[in-house]
């Protein structure tokens, strides 16, 4: 999933996929994300924790497949 450097999504395909699954990242931690996408009630933490779990779990699946492929 190639970004830019603004964190523009350059596959419109991948765009459904990646809310989706910040949605279900922020649902594990708890943080109240808003389906209609306004978030100025939340703060900059809980925003930044599920930017930054997601990055742990993309590099996690990342580790697993390239451990799988030996």
């Amino acid at each position: 999933m190639a970004k830019t450097s603004t964190g523009r999504i350059e596959v419109p395909e991948a765009k459904e996929a990646m809310d989706r699954f910040k949605m279900e990242v922020a649902d594990e931690i708890g943080v109240p994300l808003s389906k209609d996408g306004y978030n100025g009630n939340l703060t900059s933490y809980e925003n930044g924790s599920v930017g930054g779990y997601m990055v742990k779990k993309m590099i996690e699946a990342q580790e697993k497949e390239m451990s799988n492929r030996r």
